[in-house]
């Protein structure tokens, strides 16, 4: 029988999206998206969706209340599916045993109980979350340990290979999706499911542990080139190389290619991945594997404090008592998450050293702004964040009056500023820097704006001409 009934445990990132192209592409298939979140059911059912990216939307409003549905109905959602994606958080360990490193399943463990318990009839169940190698045997071992008499499950592994500002186009027009599992009944359902608009050569199938591992390697060596080209950008602030040029010699090269040379602020999307990668290293006793892989994440954060105290240092070795203004609050362009975004560093960085803040991002919410900097991982005294961070509504006025401006994410919109508006009300002499190289720097050394950037050595802004004194004795 083909599946008619998909329900997706999870409304976040991944599920969200994920299951709104599905029922956009699958009108003959009922999807549900269930989340025991009331706040984030309610939003998937408003005007004003809990996440932003571009096109979502459309697809969203298209599909919903037709074959798209959005409920903190768990019950009915399991008894009804006959395919349930386990699209749960899996964050980072805060402590125990892997602390820093290892993937909290609980949440995945949760879901797994959930259905074990609610399930009636046979049920597909798809991993659908970024979790470590092995995971689909715990779901499994959860699930046959409290098997009801007559229900039968089988468990597939579908990782998703989405980016944050383009995953419905990611959906869309997959390079490839893959679906690991032993039974290969369960697995056929699956792929006539996304047949609906995945062309047949393009979906993969494996073994349930090569799927897990796939999506871990993946974001592991895209990191690793990310690394790399920071890793380079410091040489070529030594020496006077420009490591955009750098960059494109590299990416002409047929078996390296351009993607992912793009040298920035830092800040890795893949970094709960990579860790989780070393913690199961680790406990397989390949520790110098382990090494290999902590020393990309090490990179990561090296660029993150050598551009912060690049700040510090331009600006006289202190930033006490002055005014910053950060552009961009947002992991990246086109998304709203926030998670594991520079600009947090950035701003964490600039307030222990004493200096105010004003911040815009056209997307991150005032309220997302001040629970990334008050958290206690951040800060000590939420009360002095409040009093020395200030969220503006636009660029202009976030950059009155300041001192310097960092640009931490790659918006558009901040390539098509007014600099010279910009540069005539801000404190003298004012200093910018490009943690994206998304700037005219030519231009703002015109305007008379003090330019730094990664990888890059930048002229001193041309000086006024001094006035002389014509009058003759």
């Amino acid at each position: 029988m083909a599946i008619k009934n998909i329900c997706c445990l999870g409304a976040g990132y991944v599920g969200g999206p994920t299951c709104s192209v599905i029922a956009w592409k699958c009108p003959d298939v009922k999807v549900t998206v269930v989340d025991l979140s009331v706040e984030r059911i309610a939003q998937w059912n408003s005007e004003k969706l809990p996440i932003y990216e571009p096109l979502l939307d459309d697809v969203v409003k298209e599909c919903r209340g037709k074959n798209l549905f959005f409920t903190n109905d768990v019950k009915s959602a399991i008894l009804d599916a006959d395919l349930i994606f386990i699209s749960v958080n899996t964050p980072t360990k805060t402590f125990g045993n892997g602390k820093g490193r290892a993937a909290d399943l609980k949440y995945v463990e949760g879901a797994a109980r959930m259905i074990a318990d609610i399930a009636q009839s046979d049920k597909i169940v798809v991993e659908k979350s970024t979790v470590p190698v092995r995971a689909a045997e715990s779901i499994q071992n959860i699930l046959y340990a409290n098997n009801k008499p007559g229900v039968t499950y089988h468990i597939l592994s579908n990782p998703e290979f989405l980016a944050e500002g383009t995953a419905i186009n990611d959906l869309l027009h997959a390079d490839r999706v893959l679906i690991g599992g032993e039974d290969s009944g369960a697995i056929e359902k699956l792929c006539k499911i996304y047949e609906h608009w995945i062309p047949r050569k393009n979906i993969l199938t494996t073994n349930t542990w090569s799927s897990e591992l796939s999506k871990l390697a993946a974001n592991a060596m895209l990191a690793q080139r990310v690394s790399s080209i920071n890793s380079l950008s410091a040489v070529c602030e030594a020496t006077g190389a420009d490591v955009s040029e750098v960059a494109r010699a590299v990416g002409l090269d047929s078996r390296i290619g351009s993607k992912f040379l793009q040298a920035s602020i830092g800040g890795s999307c893949f970094q709960k991945d990579i860790l989780d990668l070393v913690y199961i290293c680790e406990c397989l006793n390949l520790p110098e594997v382990a090494a290999y892989w902590q020393q990309v994440i090490d990179m990561n954060e090296y660029q993150k404090s050598r551009f912060t105290a690049k700040v510090v240092r331009a600006l006289f070795n202190t930033v006490s008592g002055k005014n910053i203004a950060l552009l961009g609050f947002a992991f990246k362009k086109n998304t709203g998450d926030t998670r594991e975004s520079p600009a947090i560093y950035v701003a964490k960085t600039l307030l222990d050293e004493g200096a105010t803040l004003n911040i815009y991002d056209p997307k991150v919410e005032e309220s997302q702004i001040f629970k990334d900097l008050t958290h206690p991982s951040i800060c000590e005294s939420p009360e002095q964040v409040r009093k020395t961070v200030k969220v503006c509504g636009d660029a202009y006025s976030a950059t009155k009056g300041t001192h310097a401006i960092v640009v931490c994410t790659e918006w558009d919109e901040f390539m098509v500023l007014d600099y010279k508006k910009i540069y005539d009300g801000m404190m003298k002499p004012a200093f910018i820097f490009d943690g994206r190289k998304i700037l005219d720097h030519e231009k703002l050394l015109e305007y008379g704006f003090h330019v730094q950037t990664i990888g890059k050595q930048l002229r001193k802004p041309t000086p006024p001409p001094r006035m002389t004194n014509n009058h003759h004795v």
